[in-house]
């Protein structure tokens, strides 16, 4: 899941400086499950921005706002309202904000975040997140128990410990639990300890070259 949380209102308004019409667009996945995109969050920043003397012409919810075809069909129902707005504020996540600007460029109109997209997470209860992957394209969960030494170690080491762990505590953030020693403990259960006698080769970052793309319709075809 995407996290986000909803940026200052003071930074939003300077967004909107000079607009006084707008439209909202939540999302109906990750941004309703973080509490900063679905129908009470809507009302709510509808209710600050008319506060603010802005005029909220309509609003709109897609089910998943990153998906570039489903966001413009669910774009429509605002279509006419988009021809007088002089912007649009999305409170989905950095995704969902560029999807809704590639389907709005022939109106012209800025798109801004009302959103700080956080990081690629899990859900630990109900509004409570921690960040799970980095998404790095190399996936070293294979052999470290599940548990991502890029993640969370501090320092992303994928040859740990660093030795400045104290106490099972990460010495960079000692809130933290030393990730290494989390994936020790994990290869003992597993009687795979031997998995640690092995010296990783470094991150291959060219595979974090941005922008990244995948088209799985045509790898499929390919291994066919």
């Amino acid at each position: 899941m995407v996290i986000s949380e909803r940026k200052p209102m003071e930074e939003i308004l300077g967004f909107l400086k000079g607009c006084e019409k707008v439209i909202l667009v939540g999302c109906g996945q990750c941004a309703s499950a973080c509490k900063v995109g679905g129908a009470p969050e809507i009302e709510e920043m509808t209710a600050l921005l008319e506060a603010e003397g802005k005029t909220v012409l309509g609003s709109v919810i897609p089910d998943s706002t990153c998906n570039l075809l489903l966001n413009k069909k669910e774009l429509k129902s605002v279509k006419e309202q988009l021809k007088e707005a002089d912007a649009v504020l999305s409170l989905a996540c950095g995704d969902g904000t560029q999807t809704i600007m590639k389907n709005t460029k022939k109106q012209n109109i800025p798109v801004y975040p009302a959103n700080n997209t956080m990081f690629i997470g899990e859900v630990e209860r109900v509004g409570k997140f921690e960040e799970a992957c980095k998404a790095c394209g190399e996936c070293e969960l294979g052999w470290t128990g599940g548990i991502c030494p890029v993640t969370m170690c501090a320092k992303g080491l994928v040859n740990g410990a660093c030795g400045g762990a104290k106490n099972g505590k990460c010495e960079v953030s000692p809130d933290n639990d030393c990730a290494w020693v989390l994936i020790y403990e994990r290869l003992k259960e597993l009687g795979q300890l031997d998995n640690l006698k092995e010296v990783r080769p470094p991150k291959d970052y060219s595979k974090q070259l941005n922008p990244r793309r995948l088209d799985a319709n045509k790898k499929a075809s390919a291994e066919a």
